[in-house]
């Protein structure tokens, strides 16, 4: 009996290791496209929250009609967001005031470096920040609390994708 279960065995083993393999494939495939779905919805909140933002500025300059702006290399640097998931998930059992202050050391690094590279390829600032907080242009040291808020905002997203299963 145990030699017609080996024969059963080696005839399936094909099978199996086939099987495994398309697994494997579908999952790492699927991981990516929930990857992609992701990095478009940091992108578009990204876009949306810098929108309100800038519109927002505007109605405190005195601009009624609340004109609010982005430019399209923003979507591809919130997006980005995506890659930053794993450091939330370690920095999910911190106190929020610590996690808030990371991110905004965080955040002031991609801007100030995407902002590098973005200006030593296209020759132009993507954004220029002025004014005694600035540094370079590109970052804006009295920006940290709105980059706090960003922060603690993204690992909602980030818990809500979650939460509704695009992983």
């Amino acid at each position: 009996m145990k030699e017609k279960s080996n024969k059963i065995w080696i005839c399936l083993q094909p099978i199996s290791i086939l099987s495994n393999y398309f697994y494997t494939k579908i999952m790492y495939f699927e991981k990516n496209i929930a990857m992609i779905k992701r990095f478009f919805i940091y992108g578009f909140a990204g876009w949306s929250m810098e929108i309100v933002w800038t519109g927002m500025h505007s109605l405190i300059t005195g601009d009624l009609t609340l004109q609010g702006y982005t430019n399209l290399w923003m979507l591809l640097i919130y997006g980005c967001a995506v890659f930053l998931e794993p450091i939330h998930d370690v920095l999910s059992r911190w106190r929020w005031q610590v996690r808030g202050l990371l991110w905004v050391v965080i955040i002031w690094g991609i801007e100030y470096t995407s902002g590098i590279i973005l200006y030593n390829i296209l020759g132009v600032y993507p954004w220029y920040y002025s004014g005694p907080f600035a540094i370079d242009h590109l970052v804006r040291i009295d920006f940290a609390p709105a980059w706090f808020a960003a922060g603690l905002l993204f690992e909602r997203m980030h818990k809500a994708l979650d939460s509704i299963k695009i992983v």
